[in-house]
């Protein structure tokens, strides 16, 4: 697992190569799989292939969406809100999953943050995509998760700049 969380990195740049069904498939168990609070499984995903509706959805926020037009897949992660008063959490468990087991399988992948950003000034990013997706009241979106295979290469992280400076042991000291 530490070797997975090292190597894993954004990649914001695909190979034209599609995603193979099966590798799709390993991606929907995942985050089916995710774990929830109080099994609760507020979260539900869409799963878009779909070259224009990928290049409608890069437009989702004003920065940091536009290279989901190149990604073979991305995977839109939403949750009903009234089912659970931690979906947030839930969400993003299991977009991290998703991410994790994207790596696992030899793809590359990258969060788009959706919930609590901009499009524009006068529009929401969760609004954009709601009204792109039709997805209705009361689910929120959370995140879209890029994936395909890395056209780009970048360095797994390095034990050696670990930030242990952040780690206490029974109490934070001051």
């Amino acid at each position: 697992m530490l070797t997975l969380l090292k190597t894993r990195r954004s990649i914001r740049k695909f190979q034209s190569k599609e995603v193979e069904a099966e590798k799709v498939d390993t991606l929907i168990k995942a985050a089916l799989l995710s774990p929830t609070s109080r099994n609760l499984f507020p979260w539900e995903f869409i799963i878009v292939t779909d070259k224009q509706l990928l290049e409608k959805l890069s437009t989702s926020k004003a920065h940091g969406s536009t290279f989901l037009k190149d990604a073979p897949l991305g995977i839109v992660v939403i949750a009903n809100e009234e089912k659970s008063d931690v979906w947030v959490e839930d969400a993003s468990i299991a977009s991290i999953i998703v991410q994790l087991t994207a790596e696992s399988i030899g793809l590359g992948s990258c969060w788009i943050q959706i919930r609590k950003r901009k499009r524009k000034e006068s529009e929401t990013s969760e609004d954009y995509v709601k009204q792109t997706l039709n997805i209705p009241e009361p689910y929120k979106v959370e995140s879209i998760i890029a994936i395909g295979y890395a056209d780009e290469q970048r360095q797994p992280y390095d034990e050696a700049h670990l930030q242990y400076e952040k780690i206490y042991r029974e109490k934070r000291s001051k």
